[in-house]
């Protein structure tokens, strides 16, 4: 059965950005669900792929915010039918705790402009291979996770070693953020310490460059993997 690709937003700064534009550009729906303003989560069988986007809550906090644990037990079930699956940031860490791996808090914050650096299988995903050895990326979290048995882990860096990893064809986990617009950083500069969004036009700009290739991948991976990511019918 043919789906759009579903995006869940947890708060309203964190948007799909990129994600959002390179979608439109191969014409592929898209169905955006806002989950703190009480949206539902779909069923499996009406999603064609996943994108499940950052905020700031844990991915353990299924107390404070239930909709956690829902949002859990659709994406083990979207990797178990092998669908498109991508988790940016605490999307990520979901993703890492949806195939049975720990999520906690990180021994620090890691906040701004860095690097990933590839491991051997990251410069030769799909994904990557055309973006290493070494990625700029920006990174906005103080959690982590265990790496998911049975994953393959993409990239490190000195910080937290687990910055990217892919389970199966296409379910993929970003640590840090590639997704980022000019939208996005105007909605990001009200969440984060000045320095880090002011007189940075260059270093958004390479993430920018960068992140549009890496998503377009994504994009293009989970188009051609059969499994039914529905396009925008033309009137």
């Amino acid at each position: 059965m043919n789906g759009p690709l579903t995006i869940l937003e947890h708060v309203e700064w964190e948007g799909p950005g990129l994600i959002a534009s390179e979608a439109r550009r191969r014409g592929v729906h898209t169905d955006i669900r806002r989950l703190d303003l009480g949206a539902g989560l779909p069923r499996p069988d009406e999603v064609g792929g996943l994108v499940v986007m950052g905020g700031p809550m844990g991915a353990y906090e299924t107390d404070k915010h239930p909709f956690l644990a829902g949002e859990c037990d659709l994406i083990a079930e979207l990797v178990r039918q092998d669908r498109p699956v991508l988790g940016v940031c605490l999307g990520a860490q979901l993703l890492a705790r949806a195939l049975g791996a720990r999520v906690f808090r990180g021994h620090g914050p890691e906040i701004g402009f860095g690097f990933i650096e590839l491991t051997t299988a990251g410069k030769q995903d799909p994904l990557f291979r055309s973006s290493g050895p070494s990625v700029p990326v920006f990174h906005w979290h103080g959690d982590t996770f265990d790496l998911p048995e049975g994953s393959t882990l993409l990239a490190s860096n000195t910080e937290y070693p687990h910055q990217a990893f892919r389970f199966g064809r296409c379910a993929y986990g970003l640590q840090f953020h590639i997704e980022p617009d000019s939208d996005t950083w105007s909605a990001w500069r009200a969440h984060l310490p000045p320095d880090l969004t002011e007189r940075a036009e260059q270093r958004r700009s390479v993430v920018e460059q960068v992140g549009r290739c890496i998503l377009a991948e994504f994009l293009d991976v989970a188009l051609g993997s059969g499994l039914g990511i529905e396009r925008r019918r033309e009137a």
